[in-house]
């Protein structure tokens, strides 16, 4: 098991309630796969560096979790298809 800090943004134009569903899943993604989330931070609205998808602002969520491959690579393949996520990003955490 490698240990992996994913951080993910999530469209800011839905209802609260759909944005923490749509974190609820992916973090689904990750238990389902086997992993285990040490931690789980939601870090808010925040502006983006630069447009993406027309949008200036997302709400951004960062997990640590400790992970198979196989549910990194089944996390990744997720966050591509939901159309709720403008971006995604894991990092694998050196111990």
């Amino acid at each position: 098991m490698n240990k992996y800090e994913i951080m993910f943004i999530v469209r800011p134009d839905m209802e609260e309630a759909e944005i923490r569903k749509t974190a609820d899943s992916m973090k689904k993604v990750l238990t389902d796969a086997k992993a285990k989330v040490l931690e789980e931070k939601a870090m808010g609205q925040r502006e983006l560096a630069y447009e993406i998808k027309k949008f200036n602002t997302g709400y951004y969520y960062l997990f640590v979790v400790e992970a198979s491959r196989e549910a990194e690579q089944e996390f990744n393949r997720v966050a591509r298809i939901n159309e709720n996520l403008l971006r995604h990003l894991i990092v694998k955490v050196e111990e």
